[in-house]
């Protein structure tokens, strides 16, 4: 058995197919320990560490730092036993005797594939990665293309240079075909798949075109030319831009950023909720002075004085009781059934550098009130330094956005995929209302809840939104005759 052992990047979140490297905790050379952290990896739904599989001296380091890399990819390698001695190394870091070397005939037999019906893998009618369709727990089959792995080079037999990131191999170039006396060229025709299947269908020959692509492939544009018996041209078009043309910028002022990790699976999954689930959004403004007062003396009592109490605490609480009085409001629709939860798991959407994210507090309904605070100070403060693990963010039944926190009033906020209401706390504000007859100045806030009109028609939703209005107008009376 070799005693060095390649670590495979892990499935982070049941169903992920790829992730990013961060950062690297270790380099080569280093020696670690069973289950010390090695590198900080960021998935489509958080950034987490990954422990060491092995102890052991760090041999080699496959990817750097900003590459993408695809669950199941060797990404370190360890030598587990380092006082054996010196170990020969190949290009890829692991031993050269543990590694097949090809021989010239084996890389000349390389098999190229039918240009047409091919399917790449990852997309529809091909097979995935590693045998599998790649699945995001909790959203549904993945539905954008898998991304082609680089082709890695391969080290001369010998080599002992360190490990570094392969480079692509070149394709081997063919010489140019000869050509026929109408000065085209004769041998095989180059041309995509695409292309192939569109001259098909317009019934043009591919051997009796020149093409303009690169190498002299032949592109759309040549073949929507033929058929429509309009030549290419020769020269290139030369256009003169109008002197009155619009001023344009470059680059220098722009700013692009890559949709990737967090931001890119919470846009592809408020895109499928917005588009799939049919939103109603409801309004209520309520007066919370007397909420607000009675925080103001849950922070004096003396076993409250070092907890974090805040109005969201008592949002969450009022929600947790009024999902009692109407379980509907917290299932999931499945196309052939409606799925009544008998837990909540309770989420909070937290802003962080890497994008929107809704860790859940679970089984939130069965925590007392200081429970419930302890669960959403530390999920809060997990959130804000980047360590939510894919877990806590999995199986959420129930959610409350606080865009009070930004000076907002209210939202119509979108429901996250497989929930069927959310809720939008906006910013206390001292405002005229009128009290007793009178109009007084008054703390109020305003709630929009987001609900699924396939499962929460108009007066359950109202009712379950009156609920909320009422705890946070009077929560101790509620919590007398709720309770």
């Amino acid at each position: 058995m070799s005693r060095i052992k390649e670590f495979n990047l892990p499935d982070l979140g049941e169903g992920l197919t790829e992730g990013e490297i961060l950062a690297w905790l270790v380099k080569v050379g280093d020696v670690i320990e069973l289950n010390q952290p090695i590198v900080e990896v960021e998935t489509a739904k958080a950034a987490v560490e990954i422990p060491a599989k092995w102890a052991g001296q760090v041999q080699a380091i496959f990817h750097p730092e900003g590459a993408t890399v695809e669950v199941g990819t060797p990404i370190i390698a360890i030598d587990t036993d380092p006082g054996a001695g010196p170990v020969e190394q190949s290009t890829t870091g692991a031993p050269a005797a543990d590694l097949p070397t090809p021989s010239a005939a084996s890389l000349a037999a390389v098999e190229i594939a039918p240009e047409e019906g091919m399917v790449e893998p990852g997309l529809i009618g091909g097979a995935a990665p590693g045998g599998r369709t790649a699945v995001l727990v909790g959203y549904g089959p993945r539905t954008t293309a898998a991304k082609r792995r680089p082709r890695k080079a391969t080290a001369p037999a010998g080599s002992t240079a360190a490990p570094v990131q392969a480079a692509p191999v070149p394709a081997p170039v063919s010489p140019a075909p000869a050509a026929n006396g109408t000065g085209r060229a004769t041998g095989p025709v180059l041309a995509k798949p695409p292309v192939r299947k569109l001259a098909k269908d317009l019934g043009v020959d591919l051997a009796g075109l020149t093409g303009s692509g690169p190498l002299g492939s032949i592109t759309r544009e040549d073949v929507q030319q033929a058929a429509s018996g309009t030549p290419a041209s020769a020269e290139p078009l030369t256009v003169t831009a109008p002197t009155t043309a619009a001023a344009s910028f470059g680059a220098d002022r722009e700013q692009r950023i890559p949709v990737k990790g967090v931001r890119k699976l919470t846009a592809e999954n408020m895109s499928r909720s917005a588009f799939t689930a049919p939103h109603v959004t409801e309004f209520l403004t309520v007066d919370v002075t007397r909420a607000m007062k009675a925080l103001d003396r849950l922070r004096e009592r003396r076993e409250w004085r070092e907890v974090r109490v805040s109005p969201l605490l008592l949002v969450a609480k009022a929600v947790l009781l009024a999902v009692k009085r109407h379980p509907m409001v917290n299932s999931t629709w499945t196309g052939d059934e409606i799925v009544v939860k008998e837990y909540v798991n309770l989420g909070i959407a937290a802003a962080t550098e890497r994008g929107l994210i809704v860790p859940n507090i679970k089984d939130a309904g069965r925590l007392s009130l200081r429970e419930l605070a302890d669960a959403m100070t530390g999920l809060v403060q997990t959130a804000k330094t980047g360590k939510t693990s894919p877990a806590d963010m999995s199986g959420g039944t129930l959610t409350i956005t606080n865009v009070g926190v930004f000076g907002v009033d209210t939202g119509t906020p979108i429901l996250p995929p497989g929930e069927s209401a959310i809720l939008a706390f906006g910013a206390v504000r001292e405002m005229p209302w009128v009290h007793k007859g009178k109009v007084k100045p008054r703390l109020v806030t305003t709630l929009g809840l987001s609900f699924d009109h396939r499962i929460i028609d108009g007066e359950l939703g109202s009712k379950f939104l009156r609920d909320v209005g009422d705890f946070l107008a009077d929560p101790e009376a509620a919590l007398l005759a709720w309770t």
